[in-house]
């Protein structure tokens, strides 16, 4: 019963990753201060998608992260549920700008993290890159979903 067990979770981890290469992928940067921070991120704009997220990802390039787009301002808050690798948590408004920062999230933590005020997407990037970077609150997240971001 417990090899069945084992093969289940690997087959349903399997379909998870499978899906999750499904979906749209599209470049993004983030202005701060005079830089500009180039990532190819994966976009999870319905229901199923932002729930699944990066959960049962073993890796993240440094380069790469996951855009969760809300489709107008609210309430939120993320979870590292099954999520096997620490991930920063951009919180942007409206207009791309970024409110909130939460560093280097616990893997497979059920804590909730959210910013306190309504936004408009979250960025999920490698844990610790937004430190390396020197991103932080007040920084501006340019992407098409972003209404002053300039595309």
């Amino acid at each position: 019963m417990t090899r069945f067990f084992a093969a289940f979770i690997a087959a349903a981890a399997f379909l998870v990753q499978l899906a999750a290469a499904q979906l749209p992928v599209t470049p993004l940067t983030i202005t701060s201060g005079e830089k500009t921070h180039a990532f190819t991120v994966e976009i999870a704009s319905t229901p199923e998608e932002i729930q699944q997220g990066l959960m049962f990802r073993e890796s993240l390039a440094p380069d790469a992260g996951m855009l969760f787009d809300f489709g107008q301002s609210r309430p939120a808050s993320m979870w590292m549920k099954n999520t096997l690798i620490p991930l920063d948590m951009l919180f942007m408004d409206e207009t791309g700008r970024v409110v909130a920062i939460a560093r280097n999230a616990v893997p497979r933590s059920t804590r909730s993290l959210g910013p306190g005020v309504p936004v408009r997407a979250v960025l999920e990037l490698p844990g610790g890159r937004a430190r390396e970077l020197g991103i932080v609150p007040g920084d501006i997240v340019k992407h098409p979903i972003f209404s002053a971001s300039g595309g």
